[in-house]
């Protein structure tokens, strides 16, 4: 299958192109031959998603993008098992967490579909100012412009609407950048969207090494906001290029999980393996850190370890594989010699720990310290850490010693207490008696510290991708 860049609906002429291969993670057979976009067709891309913003997308009635957007939804729901079955191979995620994926995916456009006709503004009561008298004033919400999505490998189809729909909802035109390792599902998305209706020039797929087009991309002068998910670094990089665009920036974690005496500690370590191991641990809000109060402390570790070895290991395609490989050897590799790096310095693997190619077996680990790569920075990996505790006051300290604060999980059947807890935890979200893995597409989703900037789910993406533009009238005027 050869795949390439779409620029106004047409794929790139692929003479005299750099091309790339993308392989199935777990048996490295070819899912796709890439041709590579250059400078040259970001540049157009851009002109015309700017071009087509003015002329189309931004006179273009609510009802047609909601419309545009259910469509969409509609074409991804009668596809659903093609499209998982896709991710599967080029991610290597098991079926039926890819499935899952899909129709999380469908669930996103719906939400865009639904906002884009309420996207509301407010009257000003002018006279609450002196001389304010017989003055109206009113405020409307109008669109950026082109925003460019920079999205990941792990969540390839869902975490790309949640920038390409709530841009379109919005009003926005689309250059849409998708991890190079996993550009199948993005290129069958787009041409999902053009099946739906979308105007060609609203949404340009540009296929190419980040080194080659992504500092053009972030820096042009006609792009109004970028929209990123991935890594720190990169992140870090993004703020620094982007002058003064808009910028959401959704990072990394390490993400807390704490676990009080009061609870089911079957039920919580079943909820912890999926927190911990789901795709590999290869999620932003993957489970990492999980810290247990010295009460149940050995007993859940018993649990926990147990449970996490009756995980369905094998083929991602099987419908009963539960844990699958790593995006690629390299990555299964670097978190192999963090897990050697936290033994050499006086951590003990409970279980797991061997790595074979582009797997590394879920991974539990004690006796960490906080000079450890395994807590001090982000996995993303099937690696986690198990941490005895004895105080509230000493867990929330633990918890909050940490660059990241994106997602936390507390587990307590003290209401009171879950609640005092959440309020200290330096975190952009904190789910009670809920794993910190879990994600809905309707809630505000993001980071502080350094796991981000801004939020996305759906209601709150589609404000950031517009700008207030506030209209006042004087009454007492006569002209």
């Amino acid at each position: 299958m050869k795949i390439s860049s779409i620029i106004n609906g047409k794929e790139l002429n692929e003479a005299n192109r750099e091309t790339m291969t993308v392989r199935n993670p777990y048996n490295q057979e070819e899912v796709a031959e890439v041709v590579l976009a250059n400078v040259e067709d970001l540049n157009q891309a851009i002109d015309q998603g700017f071009a087509t913003f003015h002329e189309q997308m931004k006179k273009m009635p609510a009802y047609e993008r909601s419309n545009i957007l259910r469509k969409t939804a509609d074409l991804l729901e009668e596809r659903k098992a093609s499209f998982a079955e896709t991710i599967t191979k080029e991610a290597g995620k098991p079926f039926k967490h890819s499935l899952g994926e899909v129709e999380r995916s469908i669930q996103v456009l719906r939400f865009a579909s639904e906002h884009a006709k309420h996207i509301s503004s407010e009257v000003i009561p002018m006279d609450a100012a002196i001389g304010g008298e017989n003055r109206l004033g009113f405020t409307k919400r109008e669109p950026l412009g082109v925003v460019a999505a920079i999205t990941p490998f792990n969540f390839p189809l869902n975490l790309s609407l949640h920038k390409i729909a709530p841009a379109i909802a919005a009003g926005n035109t689309i250059i849409f950048k998708p991890a190079e390792k996993t550009p199948v599902s993005a290129y069958s998305l787009v041409k999902l969207f053009f099946e739906a209706g979308l105007p060609p020039g609203a949404l340009h797929l540009i296929m190419g090494r980040g080194e080659v087009v992504g500092d053009p991309l972030v820096q042009h002068d006609k792009i109004h906001k970028v929209t990123f998910t991935g890594s720190l670094p990169v992140g870090r990089g993004i703020l620094e290029k982007a002058g003064f665009k808009k910028v959401t920036l959704e990072l990394g974690s390490n993400s807390p999980n704490i676990l009080f005496d009061d609870i089911d500690i079957g039920h919580v370590a079943a909820n912890l393996v999926k927190g911990a191991f789901v795709f590999s641990g290869q999620v932003c809000i993957s489970a990492q850190r999980i810290y247990v109060h010295q009460s149940i402390y050995d007993s859940f570790l018993k649990e926990y370890i147990k449970q996490t070895e009756f995980l369905a290991i094998g083929d991602p395609m099987e419908e009963t594989t539960e844990f699958g490989p790593m995006i690629n050897e390299e990555e299964a590799e670097r978190a192999k010699t963090w897990i050697d790096d936290a033994v050499k310095k006086g951590a003990k693997i409970e279980t797991g720990g061997e790595q074979k190619g582009s797997f590394l077996a879920p991974t539990i680990m004690t006796n960490v310290t906080n000079d450890m790569k395994v807590i001090a920075e982000e996995v993303f990996a099937p690696i986690v850490s198990v941490i005895p505790f004895e105080t509230e006051d000493e867990v929330i300290r633990m918890s909050n010693d940490s660059i990241y604060g994106l997602q936390a999980g507390v587990f307590t059947n003290d209401l009171n207490r879950a609640l005092r807890v959440a309020d200290q935890l330096e975190m952009g979200g904190v789910w009670i008696n809920e794993i910190s893995t879990y994600r809905q597409d309707n809630h505000p989703y993001g980071g502080v510290k350094k796991s981000g900037i801004g939020k996305e789910g759906v209601k709150y993406a589609v404000e950031d991708m517009t700008e207030v533009k506030f209209v006042g009238i004087n009454l007492n005027e006569k002209n």
